[in-house]
């Protein structure tokens, strides 16, 4: 999933003329019964938190906040499950988008001295007129590790699955990242707390932008180092060792723990000279 395209030009102020509209009620997006976005000068719609977001090969795109009821025509959808039916970029901007109306919602006074804020204008953060605080949008790093043990047709990964997980459903651990911490450190906590392993050979892999809601993953690989499963009450259902070969359900293709799987996967099968499945 993709954050902004490189070629996204980033805009600031409400936006003017012919635009393509994210439009949001809480957590779900509006489409026409198309499968398509919302277009045009200012759409009929009743809208608030209107943003501009900038353009894409040249068409400009706006966010909003749906108002009432949906209108005929229109349904609401979760946003999660359109990365499947968004193009990739559309859906990397569906998560900007929202992200920036959140923020709208959610700072519209000064947290020290309850001065309404106002955009800066140049960037998507918000300045108070009286004291000058400025705030920006909540981006929370979480560390996620793929933990395996083993070589070739003989490794292993340790997934596990959380309470509110679809039936079935294993992934990689992670966490959110603790002040004062590195990505290293809250890696190695995370993983000593949900399951007890201590790791060894911590690389850094990939990240991802999580827009559920404002989220920073930052995916990490390492070698067990020793220690028993021990899965942490309240946070860890089950936890256990998969072959490469006879894996459980995993997340969607689109998500971080799933290309973190899927590359360690590849590379056992090439180790052990396996064909691929």
């Amino acid at each position: 999933m993709v954050f902004r395209p490189p070629r996204f030009e980033l805009l600031s102020g409400v936006p003017h003329g012919e635009a393509t509209w994210f439009i949001f009620q809480k957590s779900r997006l509006l489409l026409r019964e198309d499968d398509t976005l919302p277009a045009g000068p200012a759409t009929a719609l009743e809208l608030e938190l209107v943003n501009s977001l900038g353009r894409l090969d040249g068409q400009p795109y706006a966010a909003a906040q749906l108002r009432g009821e949906v209108p005929p025509g229109y349904t609401l959808s979760p946003l999660r499950a359109l990365a499947v039916r968004l193009s990739e970029d559309l859906f990397g901007l569906a998560g900007f988008a929202a992200q920036v109306v959140d923020f709208d919602r959610t700072h519209g006074f000064c947290g020290f001295c309850a001065t309404p804020l106002a955009f800066t204008g140049h960037e998507y953060a918000k300045t108070c007129p009286r004291c000058s605080l400025t705030v920006y949008p909540r981006v929370a790093p979480v560390a996620m590790v793929l933990i395996w043990r083993g070589v070739g047709a003989e490794t292993k990964l340790l997934l596990a699955r959380g309470p509110q997980f679809p039936p079935g459903m294993y992934s990689a651990l992670a966490g959110f990242v603790q002040p004062s911490e590195t990505l290293e450190q809250a890696a190695a906590r995370e993983v000593l707390e949900e399951v007890g392993v201590r790791l060894r050979d911590l690389k850094y892999v990939l990240s991802q932008p999580w827009p559920f809601p404002h989220s920073l993953m930052i995916g990490f690989e390492a070698e067990a180092d020793g220690g028993e499963i021990t899965p942490q009450p309240g946070e860890i259902e089950d936890a256990r060792w998969f072959s490469v070969s006879a894996l459980p359900a995993l997340p969607p293709r689109f998500s971080i723990a799933r290309q973190l799987i899927d590359r360690a996967v590849a590379g056992a099968r090439v180790r052990a000279d396996l064909p691929a499945g």
